[in-house]
C-alpha cells in the first residue's frame, strides 16, 4: 500500500537554555532558530520546516512564555500563547540535568487551556545517566497528562528518530505546506538579522540583556557574487553602544567575523558584513519602533 503523506504544525516551547533551537536546527539539518541561554531570545515566530517522504513537519519556534516586563515582552507572550492554539502538536522541551521550577510550573499551567497534544521532550539525555531519566519523567508525568514522552540528546542527536516518530501520530493527512527544499518561511534578510543578534547577545552576556535588536539595511549580491550586507545594531543607552563597540572597536568587530560565518554558511556566498550601531531610547517600550522592527499587534 502507498504510504500516505502527513502535513502539520508542532510548536516547540520550553524554558531558556533547555536545548530548543539546538532541536530544531539539528532535526532540520540547517542553522535558522538561533541559540542563546538568555530567556526570551526568540522574538519572532519562525517556522521551520522538515521534509520527509511520509511527512512535512513544520516547526514552530516562539518566544517564550513568561511574565512580561515590557511592551517587546507582552508581544512575545502573546505571539507564543496565539501560537499553542494553532498547532496540531506541542513539544515541551526540558532539560535533564534541572529540577522542574517555576518556569515549567508556569508553561504547564498555559498548557492546561491549549487542548493540543503534548510530547514531553526530555533533553540533554548525554549529560545523564539512563536511569536517572526515569524519575524525572515520572515527576512530570504525575502533573500533567502528556500524549507521549520522548528522552533525547538534541546535540548528540539521540533518540530523534523516535521523536520525530511520535510526532507524527499527531499530524493530520494531507498534502505539503511549503515546498521540499524550502526550510523556514523567514526571508534571508530577517535570519541575517536574527544570527548578528545571537553573536551580538553571547559576546556582551549579561552587561545587555534584551535591549538589542538589529536591522539589516542593505543586501546586495555584487557582480562576483558576494554579498555586502550593512546591518544597524539597536541598543538602548550610550553606555551600551560602548559595550556593543568594545575598546577600539574589538567587541563589533568579533561579533562579525561570527556573524560572518553562518551567515555564509546560511547564504553560501562569500559575506562582506559591514555593522554600525545606533541608540534608540527605550526601543522595548515604543509601539512605533517595535512595529519597525517587525512586532505588530497580534490578537
Amino acid at each position: 500500500m502507498e504510504q500516505k503523506m502527513k502535513s502539520g504544525f508542532i510548536a516547540v516551547i520550553g524554558r531558556p537554555n533547555v536545548g530548543k533551537s539546538t532541536l530544531i536546527n539539528t532535526l532540520i539539518g540547517q542553522k535558522i532558530a538561533i541559540m542563546s541561554d538568555k530567556p526570551q531570545t526568540t522574538r519572532n515566530r519562525i517556522l521551520c520546516i522538515l521534509t520527509q517522504p511520509d511527512a512535512q513537519i513544520v516547526f514552530l519556534d516562539t518566544p517564550g512564555i513568561h511574565k512580561p516586563k515590557h511592551k517587546l515582552g507582552e508581544y512575545m507572550v502573546k505571539a507564543a500563547e496565539g501560537t499553542l492554539r494553532e498547532v496540531d502538536a506541542i513539544f515541551f522541551v526540558v532539560d535533564a540535568t534541572e529540577k522542574m521550577g517555576p518556569g515549567e510550573h508556569y508553561i504547564l499551567e498555559r498548557l492546561q487551556a491549549t487542548k493540543r497534544p503534548v510530547i514531553l521532550v526530555v533533553n540533554k539525555l548525554d549529560l545523564i545517566e539512563r536511569e536517572q531519566a526515569l524519575p524525572i519523567i515520572s515527576n512530570y508525568t504525575s502533573k500533567y497528562e502528556f500524549a507521549g514522552v520522548v528522552p533525547i540528546s538534541a546535540k548528540e542527536e539521540m533518540n530523534l528518530d523516535s521523536l520525530l516518530t511520535e510526532a507524527k501520530k499527531y499530524l493530520p493527512e494531507g498534502p505539503q505546506y511549503y515546498p521540499e527544499d524550502m526550510v523556514t518561511d523567514q526571508p534571508e534578510r530577517l535570519i541575517v538579522a536574527e544570527l548578528i543578534r545571537e553573536k551580538a547577545l553571547q559576546l556582551t552576556r549579561d552587561e545587555i540583556p534584551h535591549a538589542i535588536a538589529v536591522d539589516v539595511d542593505e543586501m546586495t549580491t555584487r557582480p562576483n557574487d558576494d554579498v555586502y550586507i550593512r546591518a544597524t545594531i539597536y541598543v538602548e543607552r550610550d553606555s551600551q553602544k560602548g559595550i556593543v563597540i568594545g575598546a577600539k572597536g574589538a567587541m563589533l568587530k568579533e561579533i562579525g567575523a561570527l556573524a560572518r560565518t553562518d551567515i555564509q554558511n546560511l547564504l553560501g556566498s562569500k559575506v562582506f558584513l559591514d555593522l554600525w550601531v545606533k541608540v534608540k531610547k527605550d526601543w522595548r517600550d515604543r509601539d512605533g519602533i517595535l512595529r519597525n522592527f517587525g512586532f505588530g499587534d497580534e490578537r
